[in-house]
């Protein structure tokens, strides 16, 4: 079960189930749970990576693996080389988007955007602009390509 700690009740009862777990002698594991970013949040997301992409030339996946996690977010996506069992041969590993919480992927985004903007001249709306937002809707809709979408 998933507690949370602002709440009188949930708070009785995770320190029971605790305090039962130690009595028992049993193994147990205490981890923060991040909150998810929104379904809108991805939704928005995916959203301006199908722009970029018709804008580019570059496939939504493209957009997303080397544009915005390489180019744009690599301190927040890098985890840096893993040597596996081959000798000589090192991996390296980048973060999943999934494992961003909202405020992480509010500033990749915003980043993005900057980046976009900026350096590219396209312009990628805000989250609130919901007129700019239906707009590249009804200009993805126009694309048969459907790489972008």
């Amino acid at each position: 079960m998933i507690y949370d700690a602002k709440n009188p009740l949930h708070q009785k009862q995770a320190i029971e189930k605790i305090k039962f777990f130690i009595e028992k002698g049993k193994r147990f594991e205490l981890k923060v749970k991040q909150q998810r970013r929104s379904i809108a949040q991805n939704s928005y997301l995916h959203l301006i990576f199908s722009w970029f992409a018709v804008e580019t030339g570059y496939t939504t996946e493209e957009v997303k693996q080397d544009i915005f996690k390489k180019i744009v977010n690599p301190t927040l996506f890098y985890e840096g080389e893993h040597q596996g069992k081959i000798e000589g041969i090192k991996i390296e590993r980048w973060r999943s988007t999934a494992s961003l919480d909202s405020k992480e992927m509010t500033l990749a985004i915003d980043r993005f955007r900057n980046f976009s903007s900026i350096e590219l001249g396209i312009y990628l709306p805000e989250p609130t602009d919901l007129v700019g937002i239906q707009e590249l809707e009804n200009e993805l809709s126009k694309h048969s390509n459907q790489e972008y979408i």
